[in-house]
């Protein structure tokens, strides 16, 4: 008689001639008793004897096992995941989701030397990073449309938008970095900044195995730090898990008289029972810079001057920065039946910061000179947000249903004071040091409260065993802002609804293909109407950004290829002949190709090109109709490589291409900055150092050391590219 074990069987049933299985035996080999099938037929033959005499009393014996991992799995070459969280759908395979999505795991995070998700999402074909290194603020295009460019962060935590730090996130906590491209109100809710051209999901870490793992590392000029990540599971079953890490850095950077320091923190905890499931995070992070870097304006009428060097700084040496973060996520989820689970969730956070600096430089000629006023700016960010609902599984005959209802509330407040200081003259290729400046510290007063609330009805249907999946949604939007001014007064009160459809298909003729398409929806809060116009204070209703998508993904087994068209309307509002009013529009459609995977051992593939045709179709000026947009190029490009060297086992030479075309600054594109391309080449070394895990990592940032305009943000500002830039690590398991 041939023994199995329990968690033989259970991942058989789970998946059942499937490759998972074998990923699913991987996690039975942390049951916390080890079951022998030899001692096994010991004690049978031992009982049987003792029938007919003696009884033999066995020993107890207790199997358990970790709940296998309700994420994705990652994809051959560990850089990219098969799925992705997509907020009220909750996780999906990539080959089952009608949406374009890319999921980049903490193993891709850890070899990049990514510090915060904008160093990660360079790697994107349909993302750009609008901020820069020494700056204080993340901002991205994704599809060209801004992400991240106001007060109020964007980035969701965990399907959840409130919670994630608000002007950047750093990568030590997160297990993966998702990103949804095109608008997703239905999925996630409004977007707090308005945001739609996608949506940036931070994933936290989660205890899925006992972990000791410290890393140092360096950075070029003389910083330097370390970071401990600590996993442990709990419990008879190992129902209870915590994740701890943290990290501190500080040093010179690379820019002139910049100093940075900063410190993260957080905790995860889990708990996985048989019925009840539950998440508490926690993080805290911290950032100060001497010196922060700041975008660029240029004068109108001046000819685009070529970029400075990145090592450039015309921040004052006396200018400073200080931004504290801290958040705190609870989840939980119970069984009710097999087919019904109840959910819900709240969570949110508060941001600070005090900064004392020269507030976007504005270059006045072709020579680079330059003019800037130093301000002392204070804000405070409070931002959460709650949800919960029913998730039911049933059949209608043949027919599959995945349905979730779901009711979600999201608040947050603005507060905001400065202070501003004379007029600094500097250049931006030989920067000028001027006199300190001490400017008075400035009052907090609110500025703004948002609250977002609704609900949202959605049913995945399945029809020939998940050969065609069919997504429909809808949701339903209040949203509500009061606007203050300088005394406290209420100067405008906004309250309006809207709803929001959705519908994806899913056609799979062959398991490893699927054809997909879909329509969804963005949602922004409308303006209010200036005092200069004839209906001053008067609130636009919320209008709705659409876009249609189709493409097709093929599985080759170890490499993977998407193939996207995309066209996404946005509209704008417009004061034309005095009056405020949403009479403007802009239309990007393009074209998205992109892989990965491990197509041969030892050879990892990542990249892509997208191709954008963005236009503005509606404007107040014949002379800016038709227009390309601020910001948008008609080509991104990345392509990056890695290569296990057969003769040198643990040893990997990695590269790595990012092309941007041209980008016009301004709407009547008289103003633009080049195309360029960069170049990243590293290596890394893995092996055991007295039985421990060990690896050394380094990456060559523009290893040409180009200068270069990086990013065009939405309001025509410009940020430099980083220089040639050195990154060394060291990892060590215990």
């Amino acid at each position: 008689m041939d023994f199995i074990s329990p968690s033989s069987r259970v991942c058989a049933s789970m998946f059942p001639k499937s490759p998972n299985f074998a990923m699913c035996m991987i996690f039975a080999g942390l049951l916390t008793v080890e079951f022998n099938p030899v001692h096994a037929q010991t004690a049978l033959k031992e009982k049987q004897e003792g029938a007919a005499g003696d009884v033999t009393t066995l020993p107890e014996m207790k199997i358990s096992a970790e709940r296998p991992d309700e994420l994705p799995q990652s994809y051959a070459g560990g850089q990219v995941a098969r799925g992705g969280r997509l907020g009220v759908l909750g996780n999906m395979d990539l080959m089952k989701a009608p949406f374009s999505i890319s999921s980049y795991t903490s193993q891709m995070i850890q070899n990049q030397h990514a510090i915060t998700a904008a160093d990660l999402l360079t790697r994107d074909p349909s993302v750009r990073s609008t901020g820069q290194r020494g700056g204080v603020v993340d901002s991205f295009y994704i599809r060209g449309f801004p992400i991240g460019e106001g007060n109020v962060g964007e980035s969701a935590f965990d399907g959840q938008y409130g919670v994630a730090p608000n002007y950047r996130v750093f990568t030590e906590y997160a297990e993966r970095i998702e990103v949804l491209k095109g608008p997703a109100a239905l999925l996630y809710g409004i977007s707090p900044n308005s945001g739609v051209g996608g949506v940036i999901n931070i994933v936290p870490k989660r205890a899925s195995a006992d972990l000791t793992r410290l890393t140092g590392n360096y950075l070029s000029g003389t910083q330097g730090g370390g970071h401990l990540d600590i996993a442990r599971r709990f419990g008879a079953d190992r129902q209870f898990g915590i994740r701890l890490n943290g990290s501190h850095h500080q040093g010179d950077t690379l820019l002139d008289n910049q100093f940075r320091q900063a410190d993260i923190a957080s905790v995860a905890l889990d708990y996985q029972g048989e019925r009840f499931r539950a998440t508490l995070d926690t993080f805290g992070q911290y950032e100060w810079f001497k010196a922060p870097s700041r975008p660029f304006l240029v004068t109108a009428g001046v000819a685009m001057p070529s970029a400075p060097n990145g090592r450039r700084n015309v921040t004052q040496p006396w200018g400073w920065s200080k931004i504290k973060d801290a958040g705190l996520l609870l989840k939980g989820e119970y069984d009710l039946s097999d087919a019904l689970t109840l959910f819900a969730s709240v969570g949110g956070t508060h941001a600070w910061v005090d900064r004392l600096s020269d507030q976007t430089p504005t270059i006045r000629n072709v020579a680079g000179d330059t003019r800037s006023v130093p301000m002392f700016f204070r804000f405070g960010v409070g931002r959460s947000s709650a949800d919960g609902g029913l998730r039911a599984r049933f059949n209608t005959g043949p027919i599959h249903h995945n349905v979730t209802l779901q009711g979600t509330g999201y608040r947050d407040r603005l507060e905001r004071g400065s202070t501003t200081g004379t007029a600094v003259l500097s250049n931006m290729y030989s920067p000028i040091d001027r006199p300190d400046q001490a400017l008075a510290t400035p009052d907090l007063m609110k500025v703004s409260e948002t609250e977002f609330y609704g609900g949202a009805l959605t049913d995945i249907v399945s029809i020939a065993d998940e050969r065609v999946l069919l997504t429909l949604g809808v949701r339903f939007q209040q949203i509500r802002s009061d606007n203050f001014s300088s005394t406290g007064a209420v100067t405008s009160t906004y309250d309006k609804g809207a709803i929001k459809p959705l519908v994806g298909l899913v056609v799979r003729p062959w398991k490893n293909i699927s054809i997909y398409a879909n329509r969804m929806e963005g949602l922004s809060k409308g303006d209010i109407a200036p005092q200069i116009a004839i209906n001053a204070g008067h609130a636009l209703a919320p209008y709705k950004t659409e876009q249609l998508e189709a493409g097709v993904k093929v599985d080759y087994g170890r490499l993977i290829t998407t193939l996207s068209f995309f066209q996404i309307k946005r509209p704008s509002p417009l004061l034309t002949d005095n009056v405020f009013s949403l009479s403007g529009e802009q239309r990007n459609q393009g074209v998205e190709l992109a892989m990965f995977g491990e197509p041969v051992s030892g050879i990892r593939l990542l990249g892509g090109v997208t191709l954008i045709d963005g236009e503005l179709t509606k404007t107040s000026s014949a002379a800016t109709r038709g227009n390309k947009p601020v910001g948008v190029p008609v080509l991104q490009a990345n392509m990056g490589a890695e290569w296990d060297m057969p003769w040198l086992p643990g040893f990997t030479l990695t590269g790595n291409l990012v092309h941007t075309g041209k980008r016009y600054i301004n709407q009547t594109n008289t103003q633009s900055v080049p195309s360029w391309t960069t170049f990243d080449f590293g290596a890394r070394y893995s092996t055991k150092v007295l039985g421990k895990s060990t690896s050394i990592r380094a990456n060559l940032l523009n290893a040409f050391d180009r200068n270069y305009w990086a990013g065009v943000a939405s309001f025509g500002t410009l940020s430099v590219g980083t220089p040639r830039t050195v990154l060394v690590s060291a990892t060590i398991d215990f």
